[in-house]
């Protein structure tokens, strides 16, 4: 039986690539000769569960730097917590402000369940209690914020086979890079954090040098690179004026983009760059 293909990540998570899931796919076709996938920057793992899926002979290497695994192991206990929110939030009408006592007894429902378990997925709790696309990690940043019944309304579906067939590890990317970075048939997965995003989300600090650097391990590899419109031009051509010798790593690249809005008044493009060393890139 063919297992299933997810077209987005099953629990929330900033940066996750589901509007290019289709097309990804499709750019796999072009690295036939690929047989070790390294996804450095795992996120949601989503990019790792397609290329498994779309090449089930290939070695997939996910780097699940965030931990996200920890959330899925925690489905069964996230569902439990949001079943409790509905029942608190169900005098509040859909959207509205959670009054001061039923707010409260959220973050009393909260701070017990950190306690009894020592973990709470604060990302997805967070879609159900603030408006879309605001996250936070803690119970204390939830405290600064007015609450909404925003809660989601039926429960996350279990996905035991979402990771299937992944060799999972959760390391430094630079460490995951230099391991497999003279392997034949090796093609890198490269979706860093964004420049100019939110990044308090994910498990790393990150700056602009560090998102420069993630270019070098581009030189002479395949690779698919997820990028967007935001940069910061000066401090970008001092680099790569110290880095002459790297060049353009994106030239002879096949390119797509979908326009991304994050609300009313913000708005990027979000760009996927793919490259097969040595050959040209094969139609998708």
């Amino acid at each position: 039986m063919s297992l299933r293909m997810y077209l987005s990540a099953p629990l929330p998570f900033v940066g996750q690539k589901r509007r290019f899931a289709r097309e990804f796919a499709k750019v796999l076709e072009g690295f036939k000769d690929g047989t070790v996938f390294v996804d450095l920057f795992g996120g949601s793992g989503l990019l790792s569960h397609i290329a498994k899926r779309c090449r089930p002979d290939a070695k997939v290497v996910y780097n699940d730097f965030d931990n996200y695994r920890r959330r899925l192991e925690n489905i069964p206990r996230t569902n439990l917590l949001l079943a409790d929110f509905r029942r608190m939030v169900e005098v509040v009408p859909r959207h509205k402000a959670l009054p001061k006592d039923i707010r409260e007894e959220v973050f009393r429902r909260i701070e017990r369940e950190e306690k009894e378990w020592g973990f709470v997925d604060y990302v997805t709790i967070s879609s159900s209690l603030l408006f879309s696309m605001k996250y936070k990690m803690s119970l204390g940043e939830m405290r600064k914020e007015t609450l909404y019944n925003t809660v989601r309304k039926n429960d996350y579906p279990p996905c035991g086979d979402y990771l299937e067939g992944l060799e999972i590890v959760r390391r430094d990317y630079r460490e995951v890079f230099n391991e497999y970075k003279d392997m034949p048939g090796v093609v890198f997965l490269v979706d860093p954090p964004y420049l100019s995003t939110d990044v308090t989300t994910y498990s790393m600090y990150w700056r602009l040098s560090d998102y420069l650097d993630v270019l070098t391990v581009l030189n002479g590899h395949s690779f698919v690179y997820f990028t967007s419109n935001k940069s910061s031009i000066v401090e970008l051509c001092e680099w790569m004026g110290k880095n002459r010798t790297l060049g353009n790593p994106f030239e002879g690249c096949g390119r797509a983009e979908f326009n991304t809005s994050m609300n009313y008044n913000a708005r990027y493009t979000d760009i996927m760059l793919y490259k097969r060393h040595g050959h040209p890139i094969l139609a998708a």
